[in-house]
C-alpha cells in the first residue's frame, strides 16, 4: 500500500498551532482551544484540606496535589474538573481533565490534619495533632500525614512534652504540607505550631500555588498560666495560617486562598477557655493552567507539511513586539481603633518612573492577553492582585489595629502599618519577593500607656519609602508612592496610607499624610476623618483614629484604592480592549498605550 508521507519512517509525528495560548480555570466547566491545537501542557492542582479542629489541637492541612502533564492530545475543547477545598477536617477534592484519551489525568485532594493523632495522606498530607493530656508514657506526639509521590509532600509532625507531670501538658501540632517543601514540625522549646510547607510555581505561569496550612495554638500548660502558643504561618502559594491561642471566644483557623489549593489553618485550643472551641480553617479550591503548544517538531514531507497548514495546525510566525508595562495592585485597607494605614500595591514596571524600579520589558507575541486589575481591601484587609502576561503585582498588606496584632495578611506589595499594640512592627513589602522590589514594609506604631502619652498608628509603605513609625502625637505618614509617565499623564502611583492618631487632650492626635500616589490620609483631631486610597492607582487606605479615650474624631480605617495596568507598545502594534470602560489610546510619537481600570483583555495585532 502506497504510503502518504513521502517514504519517511518512523513515528507519527503531531502538529500543534496553539499559539502557545494560556487558560486558567477556576471553576469546573470546558476549556476552548484554539482551532489549530492538537497538544496541551497542563498544570492540575486539586483542592486543598481543611485545617484541623481547635478543640483537639488541630494541625494545618495538606496543600492539594500539584502536577504537570505535557503533550496531551486535545483538540476543540477539554472538559474539566477543579476541585473543592475541603471544610475544617475534611480533605480537598480531586482536580481532572475528562474524557481525553490516554492516561489518566488527575491529583488528589489535600490530607487533613489527624487532629490528636496522626495527619492523614493526600496530595500533600496533613499536619499531626497534638494529644496533650495523656499520661506518660503513653506516646502524645505524631507523624504528618505523607504526601503522594510527584504531587507533593508530607505534613509536619507534632510534639508534646511533660512540665508539670504526671500529663503531657505542653506541645504544639504540625503544619500541612505544601507542594515544594514538607510542613513545619510542632515544637515544644518555643512553644509554637509548625508552618506550612511552601509551594511551587507553575512553569506555565508562574504562580506559585499549593501551599500548606499552618498549625493551631494551643496553651502550654493544663491550667492554662503559661501563656499563648504561636500559630503556624500559612505557607506561600495560598495556605492558611493557624490560629493562635489567645483567650476568649472561639478560634478558627484562617482559611486557604480559593483557586490554590492551599490547605486551611489549623484552630486554636486554650485549656482556660469554656467551652473550648474551635475549627480549623476550609481548604483552598484547586486551579487548572492549560497552554495550547506551538509544535511541528520531527521530519515532515512537504505532502504532510502542506496537509498540516490545510488544516491549521501547522505553527506559523507570529509578529512579537517589545512592550512596556505598569501593573499596580489594590492597595491595603487602614485600620480603625488607632489602626496603621493600608500598605500601597506592589508596584511593577518597566521602561518609565524611578529607574531602580524599572524591570525588563516584555517581548511578546499578537494574540489575546487576561489583564487582572485587583481591587483595594476592605478596611482591614489585604488589596488584590494585578497582573498581565508574566508580571504579578501583590496587593497591598492589610493595616492593624489595637486588638489586632501584626498577621500574615499585613504582608504584601508594601507593608500594613502597625497597631500600636505592643509597639507592633509594619507588615513586610516585596512579599512575595521580586526585582526589583515591588515595594517596602509598613511603619511600627508608636504605643504607650494609653491614660498618660499618646499612641499612634504607622503609615503603610509605599512603592519608593517606608511608612513612617507613628509619632507622639500623630500617625505615622504614609510612605511615597512612583512618579510614572508610561501613559504621558505623569501621574505618581502606590503611595502608603497614613496612620491614625490617638493622644490625651492636651496633646491632641494628628492624623497621618497619605504618602504621594494616592495614600489616604489617617483619621485624628476632631474633624479629620480617615480617607480611603484614590481609585486606579493602588493607594493604601487611612487608618482611623480612636475616640474612646480622647476627644479625637473616632473614625473608621479606611479601603485601600483599587490597582491599575498600562501596557504601551511601539507604532506598528495594533491594541484592542475589552470591556469598554478600560481605553487603547495612541500617542503623538505614535505608541500605542492600553489603559485597563478594570479586569479585561487586551488583543495585540
Amino acid at each position: 500500500m502506497a504510503r502518504t508521507n513521502g517514504g519517511i519512517i518512523g513515528k507519527t509525528n503531531k502538529t500543534s498551532f496553539g499559539k502557545c495560548t494560556v487558560t486558567t480555570k477556576t471553576s469546573s466547566g470546558c476549556v476552548t482551544l484554539q482551532p489549530g491545537t492538537r497538544l496541551v501542557d497542563t498544570l492540575i492542582v486539586a483542592g486543598g484540606a481543611g485545617g484541623g479542629s481547635g478543640g483537639t489541637r488541630g494541625g494545618g492541612g495538606g496543600a492539594g496535589g500539584f502536577k504537570v502533564f505535557s503533550s496531551i492530545a486535545a483538540q476543540t475543547s477539554i472538559p474539566v474538573v477543579v476541585g473543592a477545598g475541603g471544610a475544617s477536617n475534611n480533605n480537598g477534592n480531586i482536580s481532572s481533565l475528562t474524557s481525553l484519551p490516554g492516561a489518566v489525568y488527575c491529583t488528589s485532594g489535600g490530607g487533613t490534619s489527624g487532629n490528636a493523632g496522626p495527619g492523614t495522606p493526600g496530595g500533600s498530607g496533613g499536619g499531626a495533632g497534638n494529644a496533650g493530656g495523656c499520661p506518660a508514657p503513653t506516646p502524645c506526639s505524631f507523624s504528618g500525614g505523607a504526601g503522594i509521590c510527584g504531587q507533593g509532600n508530607a505534613g509536619g509532625n507534632s510534639k508534646s512534652a511533660i512540665v508539670n507531670g504526671p500529663y503531657y501538658d505542653r506541645g504544639a501540632p504540625g503544619g500541612g504540607g505544601g507542594a515544594g517543601a514538607v510542613g513545619g514540625n510542632g515544637s515544644c522549646s518555643v512553644c509554637s505550631a509548625g508552618n506550612g510547607g511552601a509551594g511551587a510555581p507553575s512553569p506555565i505561569s508562574g504562580t506559585t500555588y499549593a501551599g500548606g496550612g499552618g498549625g493551631g495554638g494551643t496553651t502550654c500548660c493544663s491550667t492554662g498560666s503559661v501563656g499563648t502558643v504561636c500559630a503556624g504561618s500559612g505557607g506561600p502559594g495560598g495556605g492558611g495560617a493557624g490560629k493562635p491561642s489567645a483567650p476568649g471566644g472561639c478560634k478558627v483557623g484562617s482559611a486557604g486562598t480559593a483557586n490554590t489549593g492551599g490547605g486551611g489553618g489549623g484552630g486554636a485550643y486554650r485549656f482556660a477557655d469554656s467551652p473550648r472551641c474551635g475549627a480549623g480553617g476550609a481548604g483552598g479550591s484547586g486551579v487548572i493552567e492549560v497552554k495550547e503548544l506551538n509544535k511541528a517538531s520531527g521530519v515532515w514531507s512537504l505532502q504532510s507539511q502542506f496537509s498540516a497548514q490545510q488544516q491549521g495546525t501547522w505553527p506559523r510566525f507570529l509578529a512579537s513586539y517589545t512592550m512596556d508595562y505598569l501593573v499596580v495592585a489594590g492597595g491595603g485597607g487602614g485600620k480603625s481603633n488607632r489602626g496603621g494605614g493600608g500598605g500601597a500595591g506592589g508596584y511593577r514596571t518597566s521602561g518609565y518612573g524611578p529607574a531602580p524600579l524599572q524591570g525588563c520589558a516584555l517581548t511578546l507575541e499578537e494574540g489575546n492577553y487576561t489583564i487582572t486589575v485587583g481591587g483595594g481591601g476592605s478596611a482591614g484587609g489585604k488589596g488584590n492582585d494585578s497582573s498581565f502576561s508574566s508580571i504579578t503585582s501583590t496587593g497591598g498588606g492589610a493595616a492593624n489595629d489595637f486588638l489586632s496584632p501584626v498577621g500574615p495578611d499585613s504582608n504584601g506589595g508594601s507593608g500594613g502599618g502597625g497597631s500600636i499594640r505592643c509597639t507592633t512592627a509594619g507588615g513586610s513589602g516585596n512579599t512575595p519577593p521580586t526585582s526589583p522590589s515591588q515595594g517596602n514594609p509598613g511603619g511600627t506604631a508608636l504605643a504607650g500607656n494609653p491614660m498618660a502619652n499618646a499612641g499612634a498608628g504607622g503609615g503603610g509603605g509605599g512603592a519608593t519609602a517606608a511608612g513612617q513609625a507613628g509619632q507622639p502625637n500623630k500617625g505615622g505618614d504614609g510612605g511615597a508612592g512612583a512618579p510614572n509617565n508610561i501613559a504621558n499623564n505623569c501621574a505618581s502611583y502606590a503611595g502608603g496610607g497614613g496612620g491614625g492618631g490617638a493622644g490625651p487632650g492636651t496633646q491632641g492626635c494628628g492624623p497621618g499624610a497619605g504618602g504621594a500616589g494616592g495614600g489616604g490620609t489617617g483619621g485624628g483631631n476632631p474633624g479629620t476623618n480617615s480617607t480611603a486610597g484614590t481609585a486606579n492607582t493602588g493607594g493604601g487606605g487611612g487608618g482611623g483614629a480612636d475616640g474612646s479615650y480622647y476627644p479625637c474624631a473616632m473614625a473608621d480605617g479606611e479601603a485601600g484604592g483599587s490597582g491599575i495596568v498600562i501596557v504601551r507598545a511601539p507604532s506598528a502594534a495594533t491594541f484592542a480592549v475589552s470591556p469598554c470602560t478600560n481605553t487603547s489610546t495612541t500617542t503623538p510619537g505614535g505608541c500605542k498605550v492600553a489603559t485597563f481600570t478594570v479586569s479585561g483583555t487586551l488583543t495585540v495585532s
